[in-house]
């Protein structure tokens, strides 16, 4: 079992959505609480580079993707991007309250079988703890992210092709969540961005910035 491949978190980020239409792409600053968009860019994919959320082209895909960042014109090489498709598992559990790190992660592998349809040593796994059960509070409530662990390596392998470092990895549901809060026709244009068209391209970019967001959690 691995842990930390969905919390780990920077200052900036770079947030790319990649998905079977193509990429998505923007990266954000943030002063007090004001967010700017620095810059951002779209960018098709060839049919069946990527199918439900699986990189099958990952050659093609990595290409696009440096097409993407070089037309942004990017200031940080620091990327985040999601995993999504029928492999990835979420789920609430509960636990003991007052168990360490380690402990948890030692019964979340002790009982994975019971919540991971796959073997332990094809899995990454993550968990966060929510707060209190309702129902008891000597228990927590604890969020399990878990996907196959080639997806997680196919976005670092693109990420790689186009100069970037995947620094984070979160869950697609979790970053659209994450921009379901936000109104981002009125994030701040940066110098190099046109104002009246990110008006106009801002909801498409929805879990791009969810992904960004995340950087400043």
């Amino acid at each position: 079992m691995r842990k930390g491949f969905f919390r780990r978190k920077n200052d900036s980020v770079l947030g790319v959505d990649i998905n079977d239409a193509g990429i998505k792409l923007v990266e954000l600053g943030r002063s007090g609480s004001v967010y700017t968009v620095q810059g951002y860019a779209t960018q098709a994919l060839a049919a069946h580079a990527v199918v439900d959320g699986t990189l099958l082209d990952l050659e093609a895909v990595g290409h696009a993707l440096h097409e993407a960042v070089s037309r942004s014109l990017a200031s940080t090489r620091l990327a985040a991007v999601a995993v999504a498709g029928p492999s990835v598992i979420t789920r609430v559990i509960e636990l003991e309250a007052g168990l360490s790190d380690e402990e948890m992660a030692w019964r979340i592998q002790m009982e994975a079988d019971q919540y991971i349809p796959y073997p332990l040593d094809e899995v990454a796994i993550d968990f966060q703890v929510k707060g209190p059960s309702p129902q008891d509070p000597a228990r927590v409530e604890v969020l399990l992210a878990a996907c196959l662990r080639e997806q997680v390596e196919a976005r670092a392998t693109v990420l790689t092709r186009a100069g970037l470092v995947a620094q984070v990895v979160d869950v697609e549901g979790f970053a659209l969540e994450r921009a379901c809060s936000q109104d981002f026709a009125s994030f701040t244009p940066g110098h190099r961005v046109d104002g009246a068209q990110w008006a106009v391209d801002a909801q498409g970019m929805g879990i791009a910035c969810g992904l960004a967001l995340r950087s400043f959690a």
